[in-house]
């Protein structure tokens, strides 16, 4: 019997992504994602129900990612689901699904910026525009002229 393992989520981002590198210096990008499913009940009333999944980018792609999203941003992924177990601590086994990310989109404008040495409060605005640049009096855009001055008095030229 054949099988099939792909999964593709959509939802936001719980934590600012962190990356790592494997000991083959292959970076890696964890981080975790609320997907909602709303519903109606049984008593007719709308609910939501929300889903965390911890997924991981591994590779070039991991550091793009990184660089591009932070908590609350939304994002598409799509790969294959793992399971790892272990033994914790106290003796007890332990075990955890998880997404092996093979392909995201970014589903709001994201742009690079530098992540803050520490703290939120480092961080620059998310969505800041650029300074536009300003044109000295006197210039004209593409779609205007300027009409013709004498260039020692300033005064109009009647041609």
């Amino acid at each position: 019997m054949s099988s099939f393992n792909q999964i593709t989520l959509v939802g936001n981002l719980t934590r600012d992504p962190q990356e790592s590198f494997l000991p083959s210096q292959t970076p890696v990008c964890e981080f975790g994602l609320a997907v909602n499913q709303k519903f109606k009940g049984k008593d007719g009333q709308m609910r939501e129900n929300t889903c965390f999944v911890d997924c991981k980018i591994f590779g070039p792609q991991a550091s793009i990612f990184r660089q591009y999203v932070f908590k609350g941003h939304s994002v598409l992924v799509s790969g294959s689901l793992k399971f790892d177990q272990w033994t914790a601590k106290d003796g007890k086994e332990r075990s955890k699904h998880w997404v092996h990310v093979d392909k995201f989109t970014f589903l709001e404008k994201a742009q690079p910026q530098e992540r803050p040495a520490v703290g939120y409060e480092a961080r620059p605005p998310l969505h800041q525009a650029p300074p536009q640049p300003t044109r000295p009096s006197g210039y004209a855009t593409r779609n205007e002229s300027l009409p013709a001055q004498d260039p020692d008095t300033g005064d109009l030229i009647p041609f």
